[in-house]
């Protein structure tokens, strides 16, 4: 389990693959979500419960580089954090792959918004489980099942419990179900410290695909996949909620641990040292016809990329102890 030592390093991650060039084409805040689009990848993120009414950018975020709007994930701001969560999400859609992962297929008579919680049903009997998140329907859905779930949530209603429980239930949880919300409101560093005995689903719209969350002590990432664009649009743009699951995205769950896992961070791993030698080679090019008291155009980058790829081999030596000797014997012939 990973023990942290800096709350900004999963903010530092994120950012790691926000360094394309690519702009945003559009940005849509909704009443419930918020979608930023660059050209055909769509990113989410939750909208903040109170929105200012006057805000100081509309009319000057499309157009705008990804990386510039991602860096607001660090923001304090819940409209800020939103945009850059939004287009960090966005970003990882032009750049990283899906994991290997499960698609769960939607119900005929609604309540997709809670097909995670169906998915993982068999395991939960007897389990101490915590949401952390208020999910529609969700009372519903426990009673159904004779779930007990202990409900943590910013604004709590009737039998949730406040922010501040967290520190009281989440050590003793035996099952914990996260919103990636989390990341952008900056409760997820916490959180995650506090459920370390807990197998962690990380979870919702906002939820950025990416293997190195097995690093931060993340068990199971259920995330979307993006099946009508156009209907998401409109949903979003409409204040539509749960109303997306059943029209526009789907729900996919991928295990943060054994073979799956290993060769997706085998593969980015892969591609990212491709990267940093492209890099490499292209800095070796421009010293030989510049003063070396100027700077190589390129260098940022070239230090972003060494950074990811240091996170990327810690959290594939952290997995390798888990991986079956069968494998490890195969991956070291």
């Amino acid at each position: 389990m990973h023990a942290y030592t800096d709350p900004r390093e999963v903010y530092d991650l994120l950012l790691d693959y926000c360094g394309a060039t690519a702009t945003a084409t559009q940005l849509t805040l909704g009443r419930v979500w918020t979608l930023c689009e660059a050209g055909l990848v769509q990113g989410m993120s939750m909208s903040p419960d109170e929105i200012t009414r006057t805000l100081p950018w509309p009319g000057t975020l499309a157009g705008r580089p990804l990386r510039e709007l991602a860096a607001w994930v660090k923001e304090w701001d819940p409209q800020h954090a939103a945009v850059g969560m939004a287009a960090c999400n966005a970003a990882l859609g032009l750049r990283a792959s899906l994991p290997h992962s499960e698609l769960l297929e939607p119900l005929a008579n609604g309540d997709n918004n809670l097909r995670v919680f169906d998915h993982f049903l068999p395991q939960l009997a007897g389990r101490r489980v915590v949401v952390v998140g208020r999910y529609p329907g969700l009372d519903r859905w426990s009673e159904r099942h004779g779930v007990d779930l202990t409900v943590l949530e910013r604004r709590p209603g009737a039998g949730d419990l406040p922010d501040p429980a967290a520190e009281w239930v989440l050590p003793d949880a035996e099952w914990v179900f996260l919103t990636a919300s989390s990341i952008p409101n900056k409760t997820f560093p916490r959180l995650m410290s506090l459920s370390r005995h807990a197998t962690v689903v990380l979870m919702g719209p906002t939820l950025p695909w990416l293997a190195e969350f097995h690093h931060f002590g993340v068990d199971y990432l259920a995330g979307i996949e993006v099946v009508d664009p156009s209907a998401l649009r409109q949903v979003v743009a409409e204040g539509g909620g749960v109303r997306l699951f059943d029209q526009a995205v789907r729900y996919r769950v991928a295990r943060l641990d054994g073979t799956a896992t290993w060769e997706w961070l085998r593969r980015h791993i892969s591609q990212v040292a491709a990267e940093k030698d492209r890099l490499n080679r292209a800095m070796e090019q421009w010293y030989a016809h510049h003063p070396i008291n100027q700077r190589f155009p390129q260098l940022a980058q070239r230090e972003s990329v060494g950074l990811k790829l240091s996170r990327l081999d810690t959290c594939a030596h952290a997995l390798w102890p888990r991986l079956p000797p069968e494998q490890r014997k195969a991956a070291d012939g």
